[in-house]
């Protein structure tokens, strides 16, 4: 699988990037799949329901299965936190795995920037950032995208990855 990051401070527009890229991708016919990293806790469970009751009472793992689809839970309770590497062995095959977070990871990025938010640069920090995707004309050294053309940057990743 083809997997590509896109990385940027929190607000600064990379799921809505993504969101209004997906149907750009999908319509060439090529299957996507999504890790988002978070750094905040999560859940997609309800409390009450009974698979919320099951992991509360210890399970490690839930599966919910149904006809439209299906969802694996994992508690990691004492465990370290799972690497990009470690999620993507959990996916199912698809053309191209689209990676919001993990910064680090040794993928090639995008940075999603807005000056208008006051943050930094990323890119300074992490070599595989390898374009800038923002909404403002900026004096750096990388390819820049404009971010409010979601199908020009779909365009840029999938040359990135060898899937254009």
């Amino acid at each position: 699988m083809k997997v590509f990051g896109i990385a940027g401070y929190s607000g600064s527009g990379k799921t809505t990037l993504i969101e209004r890229m997906l149907p750009v991708i999908r319509a060439r016919g090529l299957r996507v799949s999504l890790i988002k990293h978070t750094h905040h806790g999560f859940d997609v469970d309800k409390p009450g329901k009974d698979s919320f009751r099951f992991r509360e009472a210890g399970a490690c793992e839930v599966l919910l299965a149904g006809g439209q689809r299906w969802a694996l839970m994992h508690e990691l309770r004492d465990e370290p936190e799972p690497t990009l590497d470690d999620q993507l062995a959990r996916l199912s095959a698809v053309d191209l795995v689209l990676v919001e977070g993990f910064r680090t990871s040794d993928i090639p990025k995008i940075e999603v920037h807005r000056p208008a938010a006051g943050h930094a640069l990323l890119f300074d920090h992490f070599p595989n950032v390898i374009a800038i995707a923002s909404d403002t004309a900026l004096d750096v050294g990388l390819p820049q995208l404009d971010l409010n053309d979601p199908a020009r940057i779909a365009e840029f990743i999938l040359n990135t990855v060898g899937l254009a």
